[in-house]
């Protein structure tokens, strides 16, 4: 990459749609053949080049310390603890004093990452690269595993996006962005949902985006989980 970025992995939720499973385990702890979704994204990460992993945490937040004690070579992630949850985006805000870098990945803790996605996510931080403005990846609704809405987060003209209207192509959100800290500034309230950033930027014409050729694993809830699991396997 032609720049060194950070990235955060939003894992403080309570997986609420993954109960049973989330009665006693943080969802970014659940497995899929051997490995949890945090490994996963932690991995995924790392192979991309980047150099800083922030885990903000507040459900069960010692069992995912305790996960991060036998990771060997760690000393790349931080754990950041929310006493009381602020939700995406003021879960982001609440650890940008962390980041060694101006730039960075947000990654949901709830996809589980091929290595066939990487092509995706180079092309996403190049094209962020050329343009110095946040980028979000989505992904058409034929590439998505694990979700099946008729309605779509997102729509992308030509390399601008808006939010979906009726009767528009489906793209979904794939969990994985990419931005500035300095976006942040525009923002004072402790606990927002991420969904202002985004109406911020579409508002204000600056949020661009790519979409995957490669398959996608949304793993929100059980059916996605076994999804995940059949295609692992």
């Amino acid at each position: 990459m032609k720049i060194n970025f950070s990235a955060i992995i939003l894992s403080a939720g309570f997986g609420k749609r993954m109960m049973p499973l989330t009665k006693e385990l943080p969802k970014p702890l659940i497995e899929i053949n051997g490995i949890t979704l945090l490994e996963n994204s932690i991995n995924f990460l790392k192979e991309l080049g980047c150099n800083q992993i922030i885990i903000n945490t507040h459900y069960k937040h010692f069992k995912i310390q305790k996960l991060l004690n036998k990771i060997k070579e760690n000393n790349n992630i931080t754990l950041v603890y929310e006493k009381k949850i602020l939700d995406t985006g003021g879960g982001v805000k609440n650890a940008i004093s962390y980041f060694k870098n101006d730039n960075f990945l947000i990654v949901n803790s709830d996809i589980f990452w091929k290595k066939e996605n990487q092509i995706d996510v180079k092309k996403l931080i190049n094209s962020y690269v050329k343009l110095k403005k946040p980028h979000v990846l989505i992904v058409e609704k034929n590439k998505t595993y694990g979700i099946d809405k008729e309605t779509g987060d997102f729509t992308l003209h030509g390399n601008k996006i808006s939010r979906f209207k009726k009767g528009e192509k489906v793209f979904f959100y794939s969990g994985l962005q990419v931005m500035s800290i300095d976006i942040f500034d525009n923002f004072h309230k402790k606990k927002f949902s991420f969904n202002e950033v985004w109406d911020y930027l579409i508002d204000t014409n600056n949020l661009y985006g790519d979409t995957m050729n490669s398959n996608w694993f949304h793993v929100g809830d059980i059916e996605g989980l076994n999804i995940a699991k059949e295609f692992d396997s």
